[in-house]
């Protein structure tokens, strides 16, 4: 799953490989911006089958956090 997650974000947020790390920022670190949120929202609806919803994303702050949100998710499906 993280392989995949990086994968999307590597093709289509286009964040540079080498900038993706667990401990990673969304915003400071890899320059994620509401606009990438809203794309990023999308590509994880088809390819993990839920619908991301802002008020959920309130405490993931790093690239960790967002594995495990995404996990928990696939998870409760």
């Amino acid at each position: 799953m993280i392989r995949k997650i990086n994968q999307l974000l590597i093709d289509e947020i286009e964040i540079d490989e080498a900038r993706i790390n667990p401990a990673s920022e969304l915003k400071k670190d890899l320059g994620i911006d509401s606009l990438d949120f809203v794309d990023l929202f999308v590509i994880i609806e088809n390819n993990f089958g839920f619908k991301m919803k802002a008020e959920e994303m309130a405490d993931v702050r790093t690239l960790d956090d967002f594995y495990l949100y995404i996990y928990n998710r696939c998870n409760q499906s």
